[in-house]
């Protein structure tokens, strides 16, 4: 209950007039400048469904999670944002504050940089200290690097070896399918492919909403296959120096073919391998022009057990020459899961704790439009609260059915309607070429309630 007299008045106007926008929005930057917090985030939620794609709603809503500690949720709502070319700095900078509280401090570091990069005034002295991140000088050019910069091509990446396969991989078949032949089976079975004229080789992208195990496919594609993984994040690309990032994505191809068969996996790609027409500057286009140069190889053998794994959640922001066959040629959608495999996903997440008996069906059944990441928070509040009793106790309490219902209860889905709706604009008005066909079922309501 507010005892601030100064925001009673503006309190009562927005009750009398809820669908006005400006007053609520308005009303939501006060309480949010005062500290009320969890009382302006409902004030810029009642405002986004009067204004559902207004980014500055949207920005006050993810500050708002981010001084309450809920991070996930702030990322969720940036999300759509940040998948924008050209989007406001200030939301990278609150965007890497979310990252940062979640422990993801290299994309914390790589949203903060590219962000005060376009706009030194959004530069915050506190966050630019925890990430360790070099000042900023708004009077030097990235075509006059520092001397600290000119380094011979040494990347972040490493090499991995994945414990995960397809049975840790709840559902999803027809996607696995997909891997299986497209990146699996050329290595598996190279004297039946060579007979076709097919080498061990070729790339995939995956996409879909945040959160529906993208990653997660990628590792047990390689633990799968046997076959060195190499996890490619945004901050082992991109730098603010030209040149430096076309380097970058050189020396990370060349690790894969050292170690070949190799998964190499990009997350986030629509950053590495957005649309030219897009760009104002030339050396973003250039990194573009890279990127498809080391897919196709200089020679017909370069990438032969190089299998190249995408993931973004803006298919619709890539080139269209990362389509073209021999690189990105198989864009394969990943799902949210249905009933029967958000089960699946409750059941291998809960399988190393201790449980009564279960009934993950009923859960799954009050989860709809949840993705795994979802379902993890949904445990993890869940086992939280069991450890509690535990401790009380002196015991381990197994984990009840009961415990993960009342935690569904309390956890949102993060991103998926929203990501629907993003989608259903695209299949409906911009699919001329029939790139998007693979959604049609989802958005037309075949197969979910979006």
């Amino acid at each position: 209950m507010l005892d601030d007299a100064g925001l009673q008045p503006l309190r009562e106007a927005a009750r009398l007039s809820p669908d006005n926008l400006p007053l609520r929005q308005h009303l939501a930057g006060q309480l949010l400048a005062k500290g009320y917090l969890a009382e302006a985030e409902a004030e810029y939620r009642a405002a986004l469904l009067l204004s559902p794609q207004n980014p500055d709603i949207t920005a006050g809503l993810a500050e708002a999670f981010v001084r309450q500690s809920a991070y996930g949720p702030a990322l969720a709502a940036l999300e759509p944002l940040l998948a924008v070319p050209g989007y406001p700095p200030r939301l990278g900078v609150l965007a890497a504050r979310a990252l940062l509280g979640e422990g993801d401090a290299a994309r914390a570091a790589y949203r903060y940089h590219e962000a005060v990069s376009r706009d030194p005034s959004v530069g915050d002295a506190d966050l630019a200290a925890r990430l360790a991140a070099p000042p900023v000088q708004p009077s030097a050019t990235p075509a006059q690097p520092y001397a600290a910069a000119a380094q011979d091509d040494q990347i972040s990446a490493e090499v991995e070896r994945s414990a995960t396969s397809f049975d840790d991989v709840a559902g999803m078949e027809a996607v696995k399918e997909a891997l299986r032949v497209k990146l699996l089976l050329p290595v598996q079975q190279p004297e039946l492919f060579a007979a076709f004229g097919k080498r061990a080789g070729g790339g995939v992208l995956l996409y879909g909403p945040p959160g529906a195990g993208k990653t997660h496919l990628a590792r047990a594609a390689a633990g799968e296959l046997g076959a060195s993984f190499v996890n490619v994040g945004l901050a082992d690309i991109l730098d603010m120096y030209i040149g430096s990032s076309e380097r970058n994505l050189r020396a990370t191809f060349e690790l894969a073919r050292r170690h070949r068969p190799c998964v190499l996996f990009f997350d986030e790609v629509d950053a590495l391998a957005a649309r030219r027409s897009d760009m104002r500057q030339a050396h973003n286009r250039q990194l573009v022009n890279q990127f498809l140069a080391e897919l196709d190889g200089v020679d017909q053998h370069a990438n032969e057990g190089v299998l190249v794994l995408a993931a973004t959640n803006a298919p619709w922001y890539i080139d269209v020459a990362f389509r073209r066959p021999g690189r990105f040629d198989q864009l394969v959608f990943v799902p949210p899961p249905d009933a029967s495999a958000r089960a699946a996903i409750l059941r291998i997440l809960c399988r190393d704790k201790p449980l009564a008996e279960m009934d993950f069906d009923a859960v799954a059944r009050i989860t709809e439009q949840f993705v795994g990441a979802d379902l993890k928070g949904v445990v993890d509040r869940a086992v939280e609260a069991k450890l509690h009793q535990s401790i009380s106790a002196g015991r381990a309490i197994p984990l009840t059915t009961a415990d993960l219902l009342t935690a569904a209860q309390a956890v949102r889905p993060s991103s998926v309607r929203e990501w629907m709706a993003t989608a259903r604009n695209y299949v409906m008005h911009a699919n001329d070429s029939g790139a998007w066909d693979e959604l049609l079922p989802w958005i037309k309501g075949g197969k979910g309630k979006w």
